[in-house]
């Protein structure tokens, strides 16, 4: 009978013995397995939310292109509101610029001010150890109070006369220290501020960029020029810049040889001539009319006044900082014939004036040439672009946009000689032929003056 009950009751605890929990190792291994699954879970949900990133991003850049090509089919056919929108695109890329470059100086004026302070707070740092241990010891054995031990008077006399030399130095520190811990959130907060307002200004100028390379494309388009005759005029265009020895001879070998460079002299001389009959009011209309850019005639096919009297009126081709100015004394003992300016990478290059491109390619160690008739035996030279995107023949507007700069990889004869790590576009003004000091021209007061 005890045996029976013996069994029985082994056999009753079988069934809990099976519903024992897994040993430690299983227990571990499922632990395991359960932070795996978490993980690319985790990684999972990840991936969908930089997939999504960049869908939204896609989208974004679609709305664009669709929002650019409604803009410029509404232009079909109307040269006034299509060289509007040019000049409104190269505006608002310059004011980027500007807003961009002085969001920079802030930015590496803070970067240099945390830095000092950084500098300062690493230096003192023996200085804030022995604060800290000070307060810890003073933290640990305060002086005794004399209602609380009235007879150890000589040790509270000590600790204050102690405390009294050592707390105002302590203290002077100890503000010190807080007041450069506090400039230093100040100015990270500021920084960040800063890097945000750069990011805004870049993505502007990205946007305007992509718009104006758009109506730029639509300006050629319009023209309406066979592409057949456009290259055979080009390869004619790069064949007399070969053969041209100085800029002088490439400027009359093209308006002499070449048929669009030809009809464009021509084009010139005619509007000097018809500029000439008018009556001194209606000169003097249209000075004060180009003066004011707003007032200027968006359509106009023909130089608005004569380039002599655009004194004062012309702004840089580009945004940048002047590095060489007309008259100075060159690298190897020379003088300078023209004005080297420095500028951003892929800074947008117009026109300073009205005219007529006379030479569009490269030429030599100039790079990129571009010279345009301005009128009255006057030529603008630009060169070192990285692109150009006129023709020989084409009329382009004073602020017109007529090409583009490199990154400052390749190098001109102007960057070489000045050493420059930046883009350098060189800019010269010539009358029949010579170089003249284009600064008179120029609407800044700086840029006016003659620089030795």
């Amino acid at each position: 009978m005890l045996a029976r009950l013996v069994a029985l009751g082994l056999l009753a605890a079988l069934p809990a013995r099976a519903e024992n929990p897994a040993p430690p190792a299983l227990k571990v291994q499922g632990q395991l397995q359960d932070k795996d699954k978490a993980k690319k879970a985790a990684d999972l949900d990840a991936q969908r939310v930089q997939f999504q990133g960049v869908q939204d991003t896609l989208a974004q850049s679609e709305a664009q292109r669709k929002k650019i090509e409604a803009e410029i089919a509404s232009f079909q056919n109307d040269r006034a509101a299509l060289m509007t929108a040019l000049l409104d695109a190269r505006q608002k890329i310059d004011e980027a610029d500007n807003k961009a470059a002085e969001a920079q100086n802030r930015l590496d004026t803070l970067t240099g001010s945390e830095t000092a302070i950084r500098r300062s707070l690493d230096s003192r740092r023996a200085v804030l150890v022995e604060v800290l241990a000070a307060l810890q010891r003073m933290g640990r054995k305060p002086p005794p109070a004399l209602l609380a031990q009235p007879e150890d008077v000589l040790r509270a006399i000590r600790a204050s006369m102690m405390l009294g030399a050592v707390l105002p130095q302590l203290r002077a520190e100890t503000e010190a220290l807080t007041n450069d811990l506090q400039d230093l959130v100040n100015l990270r907060r500021s920084i960040a501020s800063e890097r945000e307002k750069l990011a805004s200004e870049s993505a502007t100028r990205r946007h305007e960029g992509a718009r104006l390379e758009a109506l730029v494309a639509e300006r050629q388009k319009s023209i309406g020029e066979a592409q057949e005759a456009l290259a055979s005029e080009r390869a004619r265009s790069e064949k007399l810049g070969r053969q041209a020895a100085t800029l002088k001879d490439l400027m009359a070998r093209m308006e002499n040889e070449l048929e669009s460079a030809k009809k464009a002299a021509e084009k010139a001389r005619k509007a000097d001539e018809d500029r000439e009959k008018l009556p001194a009011e209606a000169a003097e209309e249209a000075r004060r009319r180009f003066a004011s850019a707003p007032l200027r005639d968006p359509a106009r096919l023909v130089p608005a006044i004569a380039f002599a009297d655009a004194k004062g009126m012309l702004s840089l081709p580009a945004n940048g900082n002047v590095l060489k100015y007309f008259g100075a004394t060159g690298e190897f003992g020379g003088v300078e014939k023209g004005l080297s300016l420095a500028t951003r990478p892929r800074a947008i290059v117009s026109s300073p004036s009205d005219g007529y491109i006379a030479f569009s390619g490269p030429w030599r160690s100039y790079g990129q040439l571009l010279i345009v008739n301005a009128g009255g035996g006057y030529y603008v030279v630009l060169a070192g672009m990285q692109r150009i995107d006129v023709a020989v023949g084409q009329f382009v507007l004073a602020g017109e946009p007529v090409g583009a700069m490199g990154d400052g990889g390749a190098k001109t004869a102007a960057a070489v000689a000045i050493g420059a790590t930046q883009p350098v576009l060189y800019v010269e003004f010539r009358k029949d032929g010579a170089a003249i000091d284009p600064g008179p021209w120029w609407t800044k007061p700086e840029i006016q003056r003659v620089r030795g």
